[in-house]
């Protein structure tokens, strides 16, 4: 789509002349010349002065800050522009011709099926109900457990298992909301990356990053019953217990403990070497490694303190 017709799409005023084609949608870091990117929260701001992007979608007093070779569409609703335009920009399902490519010493169950464009490397088992999306890339020594599911795009690196019926690559949870209260879907057109030695448990879900890639690290190892959002990144040899979940752009650095059914909101940091007692709930970056627990969340050893007089004051 040229500039223009995004701004008809849109109902957005456009000024410019530009009839550049715009191939793709990306954050305002990332972003290349032939995407559009956008701007809808303020700390991303120090961005836009440096984007490469063709146009980015922003309010009226922020157009003065993107480069002079940048298109200005002008917008009080800029994520809610981005979702309606990401429909258009979303990939097929399925759209290879090429025949998928299995290693030498790897086992594919009857009743697995492996899309065109998947590339499988060698000594690997596929067991049954397994689907693996187009243009999927497995390493060497990976086992998929029956009725995992690999969304496509998404690459899996070597020495890798995934238990039963988890599923890799699904959309994340994004919608952008009308004045009405209508929710309309900001469709996810990024992948999971795992890297080696990752160990994934039974019926957990890794969400694809709406833009580049959800991240799993080196040496990683991921219980049961777990949700990772889009767009996360789990550093390297973490630990993540049963029923555990990270909300969208949540960066855990290298081996943080989350134990059972702990908690973090989206977009924060979680400095490496951490651990999170079980029901714990995150809910500001963390920059100090220490163990913490509760909600509010506290060092544990204050935590403890508090139950201990809460205790007292019941037994009074």
């Amino acid at each position: 789509m040229t500039i223009r017709e995004i701004a008809q799409l849109c109902e957005i005023e456009c000024t410019s002349m530009d009839e550049n084609v715009i191939s793709g949608i990306n954050t305002l870091k990332d972003a290349q010349k032939g995407e559009i990117s956008f701007l809808s929260d303020s700390k991303y701001e120090k961005d836009l002065s440096t984007t490469n992007a063709s146009a980015v979608l922003l309010p009226s007093n922020k157009s003065y800050l993107l480069p002079k070779n940048v298109v200005a569409l002008i917008s009080d609703e800029p994520y809610l522009m981005v979702a309606k335009l990401s429909k258009y920009f979303s990939k097929p399902i399925q759209n290879s011709s090429i025949k998928p490519i299995i290693g030498v010493n790897t086992t594919v169950y009857p009743t697995a099926h492996i899309e065109n464009g998947a590339k499988i490397g060698s000594d690997c088992i596929i067991m049954s109900g397994v689907y693996v999306g187009t243009d999927v890339v497995i390493g060497d020594n990976v086992i998929l457990y029956p009725n995992v599911c690999v969304y496509r795009d998404c690459v899996i690196g070597s020495n890798v298992m995934i238990h039963a019926g988890t599923v890799v690559g699904s959309d994340g949870f994004g919608y952008a909301h009308t004045k009405k209260g209508e929710h309309i879907k900001l469709y996810q057109n990024g992948n999971v990356v795992i890297e080696d030695d990752v160990e994934i448990g039974a019926n957990t879900t890794i969400d694809c990053a709406v833009f580049g890639s959800t991240l799993i690290k080196h040496g990683t190892k991921i219980d049961n019953l777990i949700q990772i959002g889009h767009n996360c990144v789990v550093g390297e040899h973490c630990i993540m217990v049963s029923q555990s979940g990270l909300a969208g752009s949540t960066t855990l650095g290298r081996n943080v403990v989350m134990g059972g059914q702990s908690a973090t909101a989206g977009h924060l940091n979680i400095a490496a070497f951490t651990t999170l007692a079980a029901r714990s709930g995150v809910t500001k970056s963390i920059t100090e490694a220490g163990v913490y627990s509760g909600f509010p969340l506290m060092e544990h050893k204050l935590w403890l303190k508090l139950q201990a007089k809460l205790a007292k004051i019941l037994q009074s």
